[in-house]
C-alpha cells in the first residue's frame, strides 16, 4: 500500500486487480483448451464408431437387404456356422427392402412361399439386423431388381435348397432378383453350398434329419449362396449394424 497526500493509507487496486486479471485470464483459457480437447476427442469418437440410431422408416431405400440372425435353433445355428456374416456377425434370413404403396415392406422367401411383410413385422421376428446397401456405381440397379423380387411373390419356398427347381430359398430370392436387373447376369458371387460342420468335415445333424424327414438326399456341393456370404459380397456396403459394425 501507498501514503496519500492527506496522510491516510491507500490499497493498490490496480496491481491487485492486473494479478486477478491475469489468473482469470489463465483459468479461462485453461477452459477452452481443456473444452476444445474434449470436442476434438468427441469428433474423433463419432468418426470412428458406428451411429447407433437408425430410422428405419426414413434411412431405409428400395433395394437395400436386411440380413437377419433368426435365433430359430439348431438349424440356424447350421447355417451361420458354415459362413460368417458382415462384421463378424451371424445371419441366417436375408430379405430385399421394396416400395410398398407409400411405404416401405420387405419381400423374403420365408415360411411356406415368398412373401411381403411390413417393416416392422420383420423387426418383430428378430431385431439382430444388419442393412446392406448397393455400393454407389451399383445403384442403377435397385430399382429393376425390387421389381424382379416383387415378381417373385408367391413363388413356393425352396425347402430343399436347389438351383432352378421353381422353387426359391431366401438368398437365392436375392440372387436372383438381381441377376435380372443386370440383364441376366449373375449379380452376386455364388458358391459351394455345404451342410457339413466346418470343424469336423461331417454333416451337421440337423440337417442329417431335416433332409431325411424330406426323403432326399443332402445336396452337397452344388452352386448356391447364403445370407452371411451376401452380407459380404464386395458390392455391398453394411450401413447399419446391430451391436455396431
Amino acid at each position: 500500500m501507498s501514503i496519500g497526500q492527506n496522510g491516510t493509507r491507500m490499497h493498490e487496486p490496480l496491481v491487485a486487480s492486473t494479478h486477478g486479471t491475469q489468473r482469470k485470464d489463465t483459468a479461462i483459457f485453461n477452459n477452452m483448451k481443456k473444452q476444445t480437447q474434449l470436442l476434438a476427442l468427441a469428433f474423433l469418437l463419432a468418426q470412428m464408431l458406428p451411429a447407433q440410431d437408425f430410422h428405419w422408416k426414413t434411412d431405409l431405400r428400395p433395394g437395400d437387404l436386411l440380413f437377419q440372425d433368426l435365433d430359430c435353433g439348431p438349424l440356424c445355428d447350421a447355417i451361420e456356422a458354415v459362413t460368417e456374416g458382415a462384421g463378424g456377425k451371424d445371419f441366417s434370413h436375408v430379405g430385399m427392402v421394396v416400395k410398398a404403396g407409400d411405404s416401405l415392406a420387405v419381400v423374403e422367401a420365408i415360411g411356406d412361399r415368398v412373401q411381403l411383410n411390413g417393416i416392422s413385422a420383420f423387426l418383430a421376428r428378430s431385431s439382430k439386423v444388419a442393412v446392406g446397401r448397393l455400393k454407389p456405381q451399383w445403384q442403377k440397379l435397385a430399382p429393376n431388381a425390387t421389381v424382379a423380387a416383387k415378381g417373385m411373390i408367391g413363388v413356393p419356398y425352396d425347402e430343399v435348397f436347389l438351383p432352378d427347381n421353381g422353387r426359391l430359398y431366401c438368398s437365392e430370392l436375392v440372387a436372383l432378383a438381381f441377376q435380372a436387373a443386370n440383364d441376366g447376369e449373375a449379380f452376386f458371387k455364388t458358391s459351394t453350398m455345404t451342410y457339413k460342420d466346418p470343424s469336423t468335415g461331417d454333416f451337421f445333424p440337423a440337417w442329417v434329419d431335416y433332409f431325411k424327414d424330406l426323403n432326399t438326399d443332402i445336396p452337397e456341393g452344388l452352386p448356391g449362396c447364403n445370407p452371411g456370404g451376401l452380407s459380404r459380397d464386395e458390392k455391398l456396403e453394411i450401413i447399419w449394424l446391430d451391436g455396431g459394425l
